[in-house]
């Protein structure tokens, strides 16, 4: 039981001290790049605990900022190979061990 207990509190310890934005791959101008991060943080924070909200809120926020044709990935466990237009990339962890990927594919 305290085992059990225990490891709760250590992956609680983990999220709390991942709880910024690690950028993994960008290739967006910077103050795109910054407020699409920006945007993801929001995003993940308002839906903790339903990815697809937070995946719709983000793609249809860069559709009307950035023009159409955004996708949006958000998960635990998930690989990918796309195809994005150049400088509309943007793959980041936040929260410990939650991936986003946002891009671009006219």
């Amino acid at each position: 039981m305290e085992e059990a207990e225990e490891e709760k509190k250590d992956e609680a310890d983990y999220k709390r001290l991942h709880t910024f934005p690690l950028i993994r791959h960008s290739d967006m101008p910077e103050e795109m790049r910054v407020e699409t991060m920006e945007l993801c943080v929001t995003a993940c924070e308002k839906h903790a605990t339903n990815n697809e909200s937070a995946a719709k809120m983000i793609k249809e926020t860069m559709d009307k900022r950035f023009g159409s044709s955004w996708h949006v990935v958000i998960g635990e466990g998930f690989g990918f190979e796309i195809t994005h237009e150049v400088k509309n990339l943007l793959y980041m962890f936040f929260g410990g061990s939650l991936a986003v990927c946002v891009w671009k594919c006219s």
